[in-house]
């Protein structure tokens, strides 16, 4: 079965890329999981703040020489937040695995840290993804206001790097079809649907907030099925599925809907890395029962322009979904 796909203008042997984690944060590891049979590695994001404090202690280095206090005050962001770290592990990963090498940055603004990009690619990586979230909890800024810093971002970050770039989104805006269309007409090269982040939970007798679900859970995928079905065919870059895939067939389910490619992580913190494999195994049965001999032959099969009732991917009543149901 040929599993061969293409994402970002990126050959990839398999459309299992494994999602940027703690798991992708060494080259040991990294190897085990291109052993494993994985696609394509997203390293561990690198915060926009640590690049930021890099830039601010460099800044302070060449203001004020060798004095003590500097070196002290240099030494210790250096320890903290030395982004050569960052740097060497793209270029070991290149050294040591025969599959694309995506680098990570966790950001919520534009700003000086874009410079790093170039940096990245420097050291040898294929791709680049933003892992964006801005929490539109601040009551003085609009939605508007908001989605114009992820354009701004995506434009800023296509002028200086020759790099793919990829953007791992969050499903906190009011006209998400209008917004990720405006996305892909930035030059982005791809669109991740979706992110997770910290989600709280209170604990009642200590009143300590807490993280609710660590992991993903597979019902947390219909979303990204319903985004990926609307939204395949109709935007100007690739789109990728994230969020509740822990099978071969779940897998194969959101590449019908549109996906280019998809990504995990939390499932090989349930089960280990050996579940690539049987996520690869389970998307050849379910390509089989379906006459089809390769994945591209799958992909965008059952988007919204494609089926007979697409108005079901838009389906918000869930009463009359059942009223209807026989």
């Amino acid at each position: 079965m040929n599993l061969e796909s293409k994402y970002l203008g990126l050959n990839l042997r398999n459309p299992v890329i494994i999602g940027s984690s703690s798991l992708t944060s060494e080259t040991e590891n990294i190897k085990k999981l291109y052993k494993a049979g994985a696609g394509a590695i997203v390293l561990k994001s690198v915060f926009e703040e640590q690049i930021l404090m890099e830039i601010d202690s460099q800044r302070l280095n060449n203001m004020y020489g060798s004095y003590d206090y500097t070196e002290n005050y240099v030494g210790f962001y250096t320890k903290k937040h030395n982004l050569d770290n960052y740097l060497n592990l793209i270029e070991d990963s290149k050294k040591n695995i025969d599959i694309p090498v995506i680098a990570s940055i966790n950001c919520v603004s534009p700003g000086e840290w874009i410079s790093f990009a170039q940096k990245i690619e420097s050291a040898g990586a294929d791709a680049l993804e933003l892992n964006m979230f801005i929490m539109p909890s601040d009551i003085s800024k609009s939605g508007s206001e908001i989605e114009e810093d992820y354009l701004q971002i995506a434009k800023e970050i296509k002028s200086i790097t020759k790099l793919p770039v990829a953007m791992k989104l969050n499903r906190y805006f009011s006209g998400m079809a209008h917004f990720m269309h405006q996305l892909s007409k930035t030059g982005i090269d791809g669109l991740v649907l979706f992110n997770r982040f910290f989600s709280p939970d209170i604990d009642l007798h200590s009143g300590k907030i807490n993280s609710s679900h660590l992991y993903s859970l597979p019902e947390e995928n219909a979303e990204v099925l319903r985004w990926l079905g609307i939204l395949s065919g109709k935007l100007n870059c690739d789109l990728a599925a994230s969020t509740g895939i822990h099978d071969g067939k779940t897998a194969l389910k959101n590449i019908t809907a549109g996906a280019k490619a998809i990504q995990i992580a939390s499932v090989l913190y349930k089960s280990g890395i050996n579940t690539i494999g049987e996520i690869l195994k389970g998307i050849e049965e379910e390509l089989k029962s379906m006459g089809l001999e390769s994945i591209e032959k799958s992909q965008g099969l059952y988007n919204q322009d494609s089926i007979l009732k697409p108005t079901l991917y838009e389906r918000a009543q869930f009463m009359k979904y059942y009223s209807d149901h026989k």
